[in-house]
């Protein structure tokens, strides 16, 4: 029989071999802020129009301003690959922590969901600047408007799942502190309820408030959720 104090003196950690969550998690971050900086106030006017403007106001904008939405979507390509990357590492790190509860699935297809509608995004805006497509006005619009759908709802929707999904999963495990935990779950909540924008435009701010403030959750996650556990030879004695 192992005696508690020779089993705590023999204990074996397992690291779990994988990149940095937290190096992800600011990746995606600096990556993303970047990618505003041309097209926002930081760039000079005109901005990135939104789809309340008038289309001719948005067809002028991608007409005359190429350079600086391509420097846009490039930065921000590379931030919706560090998101993709986050949510292949985080899953499965939750698998090495020995959660097998439902909800690590949900967090990878929200997680991929939301990398695979934001590369999408890019691609359509890229698609639009090509020179055949940039002179039709009616191309340029339908293009805007569907990398707005796919950026916007179709952002803050599986991002929610994401974060509902560790949220749950870490902090009923209490892998997480509970605080993340409940910041986790009232972001998922807000990017759940952002499917009502496609009825009412007015719920707009539940975008953003789930983009930005979740930035300070992806980091917390990345530092706070484990990287190692007891070997399974420690687990089976104990």
């Amino acid at each position: 029989m192992i005696s508690p104090a020779s089993l705590h003196s023999s204990v074996q950690l397992v690291k779990h071999p994988s990149p940095p969550l937290w190096l992800l998690a600011l990746l995606y971050i600096v990556l993303f802020i970047a990618g505003l900086f041309p097209v926002t106030m930081f760039g000079g006017l005109p901005f990135w129009p939104g789809p309340w403007e008038s289309p001719a106001v948005i067809t002028h904008f991608f007409q005359t301003q190429q350079p600086r939405v391509l420097l846009c979507i490039f930065l921000q390509t590379g931030a919706t690959v560090c998101l993709g990357l986050f949510t292949a590492v985080v899953v499965s790190r939750l698998r090495f922590l020995r959660i097998h509860a439902a909800g690590a699935y949900i967090a990878l297809f929200g997680g991929f969901l939301t990398a695979f509608n934001g590369i999408t995004a890019a691609l359509a805006i890229w698609t639009l600047l090509r020179p055949a497509i940039i002179a039709d006005p009616s191309l340029v619009l339908a293009l805007n408007y569907f990398a707005y759908a796919l950026g916007g709802p179709g952002f803050s929707i599986p991002m929610g799942l994401l974060m509902a999904g560790v949220s749950a999963s870490a902090g009923l495990s209490r892998l997480i502190p509970r605080w993340i935990m409940i910041l986790g779950l009232f972001l998922a909540a807000c990017g759940e309820l952002s499917v009502f924008h496609l009825i009412f435009p007015q719920l707009l701010f539940l975008i953003p408030l789930t983009r930005f403030p979740g930035f300070i959750w992806i980091v917390a996650v990345g530092f706070a959720l484990p990287n190692s556990r007891p070997s399974e030879r420690v687990a089976q004695a104990a």
